[in-house]
């Protein structure tokens, strides 16, 4: 009983503890010995192989750099944006090194994070050493050291593939270690300085090459049995900016919809259509790929905008997707207009709070601080860090691929693409000088301007104008000698303008002023006169006579007038818009001294050189003052200075006044600016009528080729070149060679300025006079008379040109043997030069010289001598021209010897008597 008392009372007293007195048996499962890993051994997935993958030059630069050896560690960090083919690269080279037998280790890891680095390394550790999994950092850590190259351990041959690190960050402190047997590849978007330097090399993967990409597209259709045209592939992946990622799915697309390639090409060309629409979607990608084109970007991006400073990589990127991809002036990203856009991105997506202290009242309504240049500058650094873009600071380009571009256009919203299309084309204008010193700076922003006219026209259209960045890109097309591009954008130009703002909105005016200037430019100088005077009838009926655009009207009426041959009623015109300007805009103002400017040279071209030489000192010395010495229209002035004391007879004062204006033009506009250019051009040309005929040429050669290295070989100013060196390689004596050039340049003209321009006309005209001095008198007479017809149905039969080339026909006539059907032509051609030109224009007393020559050269001498002195040639040249001028000198020769044939004759006749 006590014991069973006993036992009672002590299980009662265990019970009340809480605990249950039963025996148990604890089953702990103990696991097998772990055994390290045989050599050879792989771990991790290498990723398949891209269908019909393309071998590239990448390739043989990473093989290349790993396989060359070394005691350092080799690890090669291969950079690009996202979708060039980083990864199959990678891929690429394991697997051939693997299949080799040149690899004992090899591991892939998936780098996108440093949970999956540590992953990685943690599951070789375990595979390889038999490291304990349930601590993954100690297994990694165990991996790492056990590639430490190790005294007396057998040497195994590893590489360690990091695929897709995504920050720099994640792989601090998980490099593999330095070892001579070891190798490291890297795949990443990221560009830090902290993924090179310590023996690690970086390798850019960029795009296809047209020829790689040609050859993939190829390969992939044919694998599917469709055989496409070779151009319409190439024209494919030139539509996708060569990006592999891109070529794979848009290839799947076109394959799966059986499309044909033009008509995926004008799918992929409708601005309306989203790229994601024309791609596969993310359960049909090819090659295992998990990531659609348009969203292969948005985690850099996103990263990128989360870079200091924050909140301005996304905008800085929406700013660079209107612009043209392959350079973007970091100036525009950086101009005023841009700043004014970020910041105000940065306040909409980061709004500033009141602190969280709760007796500071909130600020709602504070904004934080305006971005800066510098903030800029970072954003597109933050951007390039992740090769969203390809910026370098040295050479202040920004570089996009295109469908970066697109993605980014088509995520805007309306109202945000009509923002930024706006703040865009602002940008544009604020950066663009309005002297384009800088050739290379005006071409890119002509490229943005069009870029984003194609991307947005429409808003360009809007608050009742046209933008002036539209205005921009057509005049410094014609500026730099593209003139037929510039008259085909500004008839673009009025007609959206007409539709958008309607006929007389004045920025419509505007279009219609600055397309007759282009079309004057482009050599039809009557199609502008026109049509000035067609646009001053509206101008004045909307703006009123005495608005500056109606003055600037006339201004420009009158000169085209002047350029389609009447140069006195040019002046005329001018003389009567003088006083109007005077009284509305001052006499000091720069649009009177302009027109000031403009009377005196038409003067100078109506026949009264010494008048336009006169005036135009008159005027420099006002010029000079009110608008200062480095003004464009003073130099203008300076430079009509020298001219017309050149037309006056004084060559000499001429070249030596343009070699003055040449050093104070290059220090105003930079050697390269076509202002200097055609200052150096007169600098040789007056040389050579100074007398220096060889020095002319040999200065417009090398004015030549430095025009080749500004302009290239098919500007207008570049063939005006090879024009000069032609006409004074003949001056100096080589008239066979300056035919050979002037026949190598005609056909030049034609193809880049057309049959009928005017420069083209004037090669003819040189072509056929050099030809005859050549010693082909008879050639001369035919090239003349079939020049003729095409200059007076082109310019008119009262052009100075036209009866320029009659004056050329009639002289060849007469060297040709047909004195007499000289005289008829010069005398035909003298009634109406008195008529157009006047009977004190140089011309008509240069055709009234010709005239007496071959008079006298038919024998009758005396008639000759008359012409020259009774009918006062000679007194009206030197009255008109000066008694020094070289034409009143030559005809005082031509009197001295037709007098004295005179007197021969008479002299024989008498001895006859």
């Amino acid at each position: 009983m006590s014991h069973t008392g006993a036992a009672t009372a002590s299980e009662g007293s265990l019970a009340n503890t809480g605990y249950l007195a039963i025996d148990r048996f604890n089953l702990v499962k103990q696991a097998a010995p772990r055994t390290p890993a045989a050599w050879p051994h792989q771990v991790g997935v290498i990723p398949s192989r891209a269908l019909s993958f393309q071998h590239r030059a990448e390739v043989d630069q990473i093989r290349a750099a790993i396989d060359s050896g070394g005691t350092t560690v080799l690890t090669q960090v291969l950079t690009g944006t996202g979708g060039v083919g980083k990864t199959q690269l990678a891929a690429d080279y394991a697997r051939t090194a693997w299949d080799s037998g040149k690899v004992d280790v090899l591991v892939w890891i998936s780098a996108s994070s440093r949970s999956a680095i540590t992953a990685g390394y943690a599951q070789a550790g375990v595979e390889i050493l038999a490291a304990d999994p349930s601590d993954p950092e100690q297994a990694a850590r165990a991996f790492l050291a056990w590639l430490e190259p190790k005294a007396g351990q057998k040497p195994c041959r590893w590489l360690v593939v990091l695929d897709d690190v995504a920050d720099p960050a994640d792989i601090r402190g998980w490099w593999p270690p330095a070892s001579r047997h070891g190798r490291v590849l890297v795949t990443t978007r990221r560009r830090e300085a902290a993924l090179t330097g310590a023996g690690r090399r970086q390798v850019i993967v960029g795009l296809f090459t047209p020829q790689e990409a040609a050859a993939y597209l190829t390969a992939v259709f044919a694998a599917h049995d469709r055989h496409e045209q070779t151009g319409q592939l190439e024209r494919i992946a030139a539509d996708l900016g060569y990006l592999p990622l891109a070529l794979a799915q848009a290839a799947a697309y076109v394959i799966d919809a059986n499309l044909t390639c033009a008509t995926y090409r004008a799918l992929l060309a409708d601005q309306i259509r989203k790229l994601a629409d024309l791609l596969p979607e993310s359960g049909a990608l090819p090659d295992d790929q998990n990531a659609t084109v348009a969203a292969t970007w948005s985690l850099s991006i996103e990263r990128a905008n989360r870079a200091r400073p924050a909140g301005l990589a996304r905008p800085m990127l929406q700013l660079a997707a209107f612009l043209d991809p392959n350079g973007i002036p970091t100036s525009v990203l950086t101009s005023a207009p841009a700043l004014t856009y970020l910041t105000e991105h940065r306040n909409r997506a980061h709004p500033a709070t009141a602190p969280r202290a709760r007796w500071w009242p909130a600020r709602r309504h504070h904004k934080s601080a305006a971005a800066t240049a510098d903030e800029a500058i970072s954003a597109l650094q933050a951007l390039y860090r992740l090769s969203l873009i390809d910026h370098v600071l040295t050479t202040e380009v920004v570089r996009v691929h295109q469908l970066v571009q697109r993605t980014t256009r088509e995520a805007l919203t309306s109202q945000q693409r009509s923002r930024l299309g706006s703040a865009t084309a602002d940008a544009l204008t604020a950066v663009w000088p309005e002297n384009e010193r800088d050739m290379a700076l005006a071409q890119a922003l002509r490229m943005n301007a069009a870029a984003l006219t194609h991307y947005c026209e429409d808003i360009l259209y809007q608050d009742s104008r046209t933008h002036p960045v539209l205005h921009h890109l057509g005049l410094s097309l014609a500026r730099t000698g593209h003139v037929e591009a510039a008259v085909g954008h500004f008839k673009h130009v009025v007609s959206t303008a007409m539709h958008h703002l309607g006929p007389d909105n004045p920025t419509t005016l505007a279009a219609r002023a600055n397309l007759a200037t282009c079309q004057g430019k482009a050599g039809d100088a009557v199609g502008a006169a026109n049509a000035f005077a067609e646009l001053l009838t509206d101008r004045e009926r909307v703006l009123g006579h005495h608005h500056p655009d109606t003055l600037a009207t006339r201004n420009n009426l009158a000169s085209y007038r002047g350029e389609a041959g009447d140069a006195a009623g040019a002046a005329n015109a001018f003389a009567e818009l003088l006083p109007d300007v005077e009284r509305i805009l001052g006499p000091a103002h720069p649009t009177t001294l302009t027109i000031r400017h403009n009377l005196a040279l038409w003067r100078g071209e109506a026949g009264d050189a010494a008048g336009a030489a006169d005036a135009h000192r008159e005027l420099l010395e006002r010029a000079s003052q009110v608008l200062g010495p480095g003004n464009r229209t003073t130099i203008n002035i300076r430079n009509n200075v020298a001219r017309w004391l050149g037309e006056a007879g004084d060559a000499a004062s001429a070249a030596t006044a343009y070699d003055d204006l040449l050093s104070d033009v290059e220090q105003a506009f930079g050697p390269n600016h076509p202002d200097t250019l055609a200052i150096r051009n007169n600098v040789a040309l007056w040389r050579g009528k100074a007398g220096d005929a060889v020095g002319a040429a040999t200065a417009f050669a090398e004015l030549l080729q430095h025009i080749l290295r500004v302009l290239g070989p098919d500007h207008p100013d570049t063939l005006s070149g090879r024009n000069n060196i032609a006409t004074w390689r003949g001056e100096a004596g080589d008239a066979a060679g300056a035919a050979t050039a002037f026949a190598e340049l005609l056909p030049d003209r034609e193809g880049i300025l057309g049959p009928d321009h005017p420069d083209t006309l004037a090669t003819r005209n040189n072509l056929a006079t050099w030809r005859g001095s050549a010693g082909d008198a008879a050639g001369a007479v035919t090239a003349f008379a079939e020049l003729l017809p095409d200059v007076e149905r082109v310019l008119g039969p009262d052009h100075s040109t036209t009866l320029t080339v009659r004056a050329n026909l009639a002289l060849w006539r007469g060297k040709a043997g047909d004195a007499a059907g000289a005289v008829t032509a010069f005398a035909e051609l003298l009634r109406d030069q008195e008529r157009v030109l006047g009977p004190d224009h140089p011309y008509t007393l240069a055709t009234r010289n010709g005239l007496a020559t071959w008079r006298g050269k038919t024998g009758d001498a005396a008639g000759a001598a008359t012409a020259f002195a009774d009918l006062h040639l000679l007194p009206d040249v030197e009255r008109v021209l000066g008694p020094d001028h070289p034409s009143s000198l030559t005809v005082r020769s031509n009197l001295t010897r037709w007098r004295g044939e005179a007197e021969d004759e008479s002299a024989d006749q008498s001895t006859d008597c």
